[in-house]
């Protein structure tokens, strides 16, 4: 299969030197990345940016910064795929102006208007082909479950990952991740704390299935 996967933080510019962002570090992403690549599919890796590299014949790499930018490569290649994996933490949010130039401390407080950034898996399970497969992740704090599953009926998800903020040594930073799979078909999967890599393992197999 020819796949699609989203990984790493988005960073949203204020000004040239101070942007907006999040602790993600793409370990998960490039993780599943190398495992799709290790069991023979080819991948289109579209990451933000993050210090990880990885090499491969069948690996094509596209760097992006912006939300914006992560969009555009998405629509650009998800048609050509069998299906997407969208991994990345992608801002909700970008500022509506960019400062040209360095903004300098002049008063007690700055406010910065905020816009939001394309929902880049609604954007794809929009023109969502029948042959062609879509898995979300969902990193919640609270009603975890609930949001998930709404998150997985709006954007016309196979399957959704659900990671939490409440589970010590996961999500963002660590080699280690816990989840649960929640299918359309209405199946759960429940897996214990481990390896990135294994998770990935995990992943692919249920993709595999579909």
């Amino acid at each position: 299969m020819k796949i699609l996967i989203t990984a790493g933080p988005t960073y949203e510019r204020i000004d040239p030197v101070r942007f907006i962002g999040n602790y993600s570090s793409g370990k998960m992403g490039f993780a599943l990345a190398e495992t799709c690549l290790a069991k023979g599919h080819e991948v289109i890796l579209i990451a933000g940016p993050v210090k990880l590299t990885l090499s491969h014949p069948n690996l094509k790499r596209i760097d992006v910064e912006s939300a914006q930018q992560m969009y555009e490569a998405v629509m650009e290649n998800f048609p050509t795929c069998n299906g997407a994996i969208f991994c990345a933490a992608v801002a909700d949010f970008t500022p509506e102006t960019v400062a040209t130039t360095k903004i300098k401390r002049e008063k007690d407080d700055l406010v910065i208007r905020l816009k939001p950034t394309h929902d880049i898996a609604a954007a794809a399970g929009a023109i969502k082909q029948d042959n062609q497969f879509m898995v979300g992740f969902a990193l919640e704090t609270n009603e975890e479950e609930a949001h998930a599953l709404d998150k997985m009926r709006r954007k016309r998800l196979d399957f959704i990952v659900l990671n939490s903020l409440n589970d010590k040594e996961a999500c963002f930073g660590y080699d280690t991740n816990k989840i649960t799979i929640y299918k359309a078909s209405g199946e759960k999967l429940e897996y214990p704390l481990k390896p990135k890599v294994e998770v990935a393992q995990d992943i692919l197999t249920q993709i595999e299935m579909l």
